[in-house]
């Protein structure tokens, strides 16, 4: 198999109106869309898709947890900018700037969790 790019990341909460919330307003990432028991939000040319844990699906993994994933952003604002864009949401900082390699190589990365314990690495771009 050749493996030709992510498509998208999904993610399960408790409360998918919260989660809008913080990812749109926090993250400023555009909701896609938004009923029932689904979250669509932009991610870069991908997706980042949020289910309510009870949520219909053809196939699931093993456990649908709420606070169960981890994802890293790379953000082309500085990581102090975002510390304070943080601080002015009530989003601490878990731990960071901390040096550390990506995909791409050495960055520095901060981290954050989302309102079900999601963790976020959030990467400054170079």
């Amino acid at each position: 198999m050749k493996v030709k790019d992510i498509d998208h990341v999904t993610l399960f909460s408790d409360d998918l109106e919260k989660s809008m919330r913080f990812y749109h307003e926090a993250l400023d990432l555009p909701v896609v869309k938004f009923q029932n028991d689904r979250l669509e939000l932009q991610l870069g040319k991908q997706k980042l898709i949020i289910l309510n844990i009870n949520a219909e699906m053809p196939a699931k993994p093993g456990k649908n947890i709420a606070g169960g994933g981890s994802f890293s952003l790379i953000s082309k604002d500085p990581l102090e900018y975002l510390t304070n864009h943080f601080a002015n949401y009530g989003v601490d900082i878990l731990a960071g700037p901390l040096k550390i390699r990506g995909a791409n190589g050495m960055m520095n990365a901060i981290y954050i969790h989302d309102p079900d314990q999601n963790l976020i690495e959030i990467c400054e771009s170079k």
